[in-house]
């Protein structure tokens, strides 16, 4: 895709890309405050969407909400290749599906969800990145095209050379380097909650609910992250194209 692609991330993408992260931290900070016996550290996030929660609703409507702005901003990051923007989308529906299977009532079809959902956010940075390092205005010809000599009347002006191409910088967030390592820390942290989880962790499962936020959050923010370096890439762009 070409330049004019980034530029249409548009807005409604910025605002799901805010919507995550906001819905995500702040529904379990939330949830949490409202249920005083629930442990933070141990326990799982989806221990709040539980019937038997003090109010799952809250935690219920904050899973809904990330999993609907994960696929609003698929939607609207054109300017990524299509393979990462389904893997996000995907994990966005799954978020949903994980909202709508509280734990306590579908176990193993929330343990499932939950899997895709946990699976397609930490492993679409690494389907997004694209090739190519910058982008050169199009208003200028390469020097093997220059146009031949002409005789220059008596007392004209010489002619001036075209301007030296100007170049902007791909987002760092779409290069390869930079999506793969974004991709790996997500996996390391998605590892570290499943040992935690299955009690075999570094704290021996102590720490479940740590090392899930810890993922979940990351999850919740890299699309933020990749929207604003999309939008910033777009707007030094249309600087570099102006004549």
């Amino acid at each position: 895709m070409g330049a004019d692609d980034d530029a249409a991330v548009p807005a409604w993408a910025v605002a799901s890309a805010v919507l995550a992260p906001v819905a995500m931290i702040g529904g379990w900070s939330l949830a949490a405050a409202l249920q005083p016996t629930f442990d933070p550290v141990a326990e799982t996030i989806s221990a709040l969407a539980a019937t038997t929660a003090t109010a799952p609703a809250v935690m219920t409507a904050s899973l809904a909400l990330t999993g609907l702005a994960h696929v609003v901003t698929a939607l609207g990051t054109r300017a990524l290749p299509r393979a990462g923007r389904l893997l996000h989308a995907l994990g966005g529906v799954a978020t949903v599906a994980v909202a709508a299977l509280p734990v306590d009532r579908a176990p193993q079809a929330h343990g499932l969800a939950a899997a895709v959902a946990f699976g397609a956010l930490a492993l679409w940075p690494a389907a997004a990145w694209r090739r190519g390092a910058t982008t050169l205005r199009p208003d200028v010809r390469p020097a093997a095209t220059a146009p031949p000599a002409t005789v220059r009347p008596a007392g004209a002006r010489p002619a001036t050379a075209p301007p030296a191409a100007s170049a902007v910088t791909a987002p760092a967030v779409t290069r390869r380097t930079v999506a793969l390592t974004a991709c790996f820390v997500l996996l390391a942290l998605l590892t570290w909650f499943v040992l935690e989880l299955q009690g075999v962790g570094p704290a021996g499962g102590a720490w479940t609910g740590v090392s899930e936020r810890a993922v979940a959050g990351a999850q919740a923010l890299w699309p933020l992250a990749v929207v604003l370096s999309l939008r910033a890439r777009a707007a030094r762009t249309r600087t570099a194209t102006r004549p």
